[in-house]
């Protein structure tokens, strides 16, 4: 069982564990299988951050994406499902995909992509969380997860308005 301390020991020596997130004030990530909103520029971020790295998510997730993402290793966490793809690999658990990511390339960052089953086990794992706040509250069936703020500095990086205000923030643990 993957631990923090366990993970802080290995982390000495490889690739840093994050994830990487838009949610709206209500804390809302997906409505129906499906990211419930499309604000033009919003997953700038979420390009720059894992391109050349390794994105991990969930079935769900990935099937709404349908394909690998595009210059990275995507690794899909599903206890029902195998999927097959260039670098796309297929495995049961968070603590698998952090072990093969960690194997296959060690000198890239790990972005934990969702879903929610996904994030609340990565959130005590994390050494960052970049945050998109949507400065909307959206309808949704699903929902990030509490976490508690005091373990992390809060850094606000940049604030975009438009039809719909959003603000890009980093969580750093202490």
């Amino acid at each position: 069982m993957l631990t923090r301390q366990s993970l802080t020991d290995k982390r000495r020596e490889l690739n840093m564990i994050a994830l990487i997130v838009a949610y709206t004030r209500n804390r809302v990530i997906g409505n129906e299988g499906c990211i419930p909103w499309r604000i033009k520029g919003e997953q700038r971020r979420f390009r720059e951050l894992t391109t050349g790295n390794i994105v991990v998510m969930g079935r769900r997730s990935y099937e709404e994406i349908g394909r690998p993402l595009p210059n990275r290793t995507t690794i899909v966490v599903s206890g029902t499902k195998v999927f097959e793809a260039e670098n796309c690999y297929t495995v049961k658990s968070l603590s698998e995909a952090i072990a093969l990511a960690q194997e296959i390339a060690p000198d890239q960052h790990i972005y934990i992509s969702g879903g929610a089953r996904l994030y609340e086990e990565a959130v005590p794992l994390v050494e960052k969380m970049y945050i998109t706040e949507i400065e909307a509250e959206i309808p949704g069936d699903t929902y990030f997860p509490k976490f508690d703020e005091c373990c992390f500095n809060k850094e606000i990086n940049e604030r975009v308005e438009g039809e719909i205000d959003f603000t890009y923030v980093t969580y750093t643990r202490k």
